[in-house]
This record gives C-alpha cells, sequence and structure tokens, in this order.
C-alpha cells in the first residue's frame, strides 16, 4: 500500500486546484447565496473535464483528492453527493452526467403485486432536491428512483450553499429492475471517506485564510503573526488537518484495494474530520476577531461547509464508538 502520491495524482491535484481557483471563486459563491445564481454550469464543467467518471473502485484515491479541493472550494454544485453517495449505490454505473442523491434511512420497500412500492420519508438528503436520480436504501435492496416520482423539499441549514432535503415517497412504484445489486455498506464507507475528505479541504481553506490574515493584520505595529499564542493555534489547526487528511486518504487506499480494514479507517477518517474541525473552527474564528462574525468575510463560507460536514452521516463522538467497538471485538 503506497501512502504518497504518485506524479499522476501531484497532477491531477494541482489541475483541480487551478480549475476551482478560476470556475469556482469566493465571488461566486458569495453570488449564489446573496443573487441566487445558478451553479449548473459549474456542474457542466465538471462533467466536461470528465471527473465524474471517476466511478471504479481503484480510483477512490483520485475520488478524494476532487472531494478535498472541492471542499476547499465551498464546492456548490452535487458533485459530493453524485459522486460519494449515488455512485457507490449503483455499481457499473459508468460516467455521470446527471447529478444523483443517495436516500439511506426513512423508506420502507413493500412486495406489490410483481413489484415493490416505496413509501416514507427521507430528512437530510445531501442534493435531495436537485437530483435527476436516486439511490434509495431499504430493507429489501437498493432502488434508483427517478427525481419525477418523489416529493423534494429543501430545508434550511447551517451552511447556505449546500443543499439538503426532505423528500417523500408517497407509494412509489417499482420493479426488480430497478433494483441495485450495491454492497450497501462498502457504498456507505465511500460516502463517509469522501465527506470526511470534504470536511478536511474546508478546514483547509480556513487555515489559509487565517495565515493570509495573521501575516498582515497589526496590533501595537507589529503583525499579530509574529505572537506565539497565535503560532501555536496555527500550528494546532495544521496538525489536526494534516491527522484528519492522512486518515482520510488511508480510507480511500483500502477502499481501493478492497483492505478489509475499510470499514474501520472509514470511520476513523469521518471521526477525525469532526475533531479537526472542531478545533479549526474556533482557533479559526478566534484568530480572526470579530472580522471572523461579519458577513463580508469569506470565511464564513468554509466555516459553515465544515461544521455541516460533521453533522452528516454521523459526528465524530458516534464513529469513535464504532472504532472503539470495532477494536473491542478484535480482543475477544
Amino acid at each position: 500500500m503506497l501512502f504518497e502520491f504518485d506524479s499522476d495524482q501531484r497532477l491531477l491535484r494541482e489541475t483541480v486546484r487551478d480549475v476551482a481557483a478560476k470556475e469556482c471563486p469566493p465571488a461566486l459563491i458569495r453570488d449564489i447565496v446573496d443573487r441566487g445564481a445558478d451553479p449548473a454550469p459549474l456542474w457542466e464543467t465538471y462533467v466536461g473535464l470528465g471527473w465524474t467518471e471517476l466511478t471504479e473502485p481503484g480510483e477512490t484515491v483520485e475520488l478524494g483528492i476532487l472531494f478535498e479541493e472541492l471542499g476547499r472550494a465551498t464546492d456548490p454544485t452535487p458533485f459530493l453527493a453524485t459522486m460519494s453517495q449515488f455512485a457507490p449505490l449503483v455499481p457499473g454505473i459508468g460516467k455521470l452526467d446527471r447529478p444523483g442523491a443517495a436516500v439511506y434511512d426513512g423508506v420502507t420497500a413493500a412486495p406489490d403485486g410483481t413489484g415493490w412500492r416505496l413509501t416514507g420519508t427521507a430528512h437530510h438528503v445531501l442534493d435531495g432536491d436537485r437530483a435527476e436520480r436516486l439511490a434509495v436504501v431499504t430493507g429489501a435492496g437498493v432502488f434508483v428512483v427517478p427525481a419525477e416520482a418523489v416529493s423534494a423539499r429543501r430545508t434550511s441549514v447551517f451552511d447556505p450553499v449546500l443543499h439538503l432535503a426532505e423528500v417523500t415517497f408517497d407509494g412509489v412504484r417499482l420493479t426488480d429492475a430497478d433494483r441495485s445489486t450495491a454492497d450497501v455498506p462498502r457504498a456507505r464507507q465511500h460516502a463517509l471517506t469522501g465527506l470526511a475528505l470534504h470536511t478536511v479541504g474546508a478546514c483547509r481553506r480556513i487555515l489559509d485564510l487565517v495565515l493570509e490574515h495573521v501575516r498582515t493584520r497589526k496590533q501595537f505595529d507589529t503583525v499579530i503573526g509574529s505572537f506565539q499564542a497565535v503560532q501555536h493555534k496555527a500550528a494546532d489547526m495544521h496538525i489536526a488537518i494534516e491527522r484528519a487528511k492522512a486518515l482520510g486518504f488511508f480510507a480511500a487506499l483500502c477502499l481501493a484495494e478492497d483492505d478489509p480494514r475499510r470499514g474501520l479507517a472509514a470511520s476513523m477518517a469521518k471521526a477525525a474530520a469532526g475533531e479537526c474541525q472542531s478545533v479549526v473552527f474556533r482557533h479559526g474564528v478566534q484568530l480572526f476577531g470579530a472580522m471572523g462574525f461579519t458577513w463580508e468575510n469569506d470565511l464564513q463560507f468554509a466555516l459553515k461547509r465544515a461544521k455541516t460536514g460533521e453533522l452528516l452521516l454521523g459526528g465524530a463522538a458516534e464513529h469513535r464508538a464504532h472504532v472503539a467497538e470495532e477494536y473491542r471485538a478484535t480482543l475477544v
């Protein structure tokens, strides 16, 4: 198992970073929030670059690079939901040029003649309001449902760019042809890993903004970045980010190589990302002072993306508990 990016992966990272800087600048995020700008052209850019073609299990590390860099850019498109949640639940689907979302709970499937009928309401579905297809996990298996068959309503969320929705299934009629052969536990591991790396990317953006600020902000005619207390907080942020990033890509490697530790690694990555955002959020706001609380400061978007990433698919405490249970099981 290799723990360093190869030359192609480093080139991909730089390419994604350059594209994000050009096509997804802070001004676009602010336009979306303040004026309702449409992020659809940005999604089409991703599709045109072939980023939605990374659907093979062996490409998980490359996909992880995308998740991290787009988290750093506060990506406003359905890329995270489509590639980390929908795609793993519909294996073999190939290129994805239309947004998708995943429903993990809240929906039941009952036999209905020669088919199935789906009923229930799912809450907090990432991009459930703008997906064209939904992969729905039920006790009878995973079903792929067209968006027009359900009722979706976007709900308010801390991150104003991220879309979460309440999706209602009112007796949606499906057949066995609509069922997927997905390995649900493994698909969930992909979702956890993708979200963890996306959160790490948002934390990286917070640190970038903090370092830029403390290198120029002065108090008593002295740059505040020279103060030891400021340096210690910045160092704590960096260490938390590097730890979470390492665990995130370890999880991606485990998935890419079908390592039996992949479930444990995914929970470790999600827990570390949650702990990371806690440190980075707290120090990031403090080092900006009152400026960090203003609407005009772009810091808010990265802070909100990082915090929301902790809340989705289980927080750090839940995944630490899962890691502990897995470890205790090995001692029996």
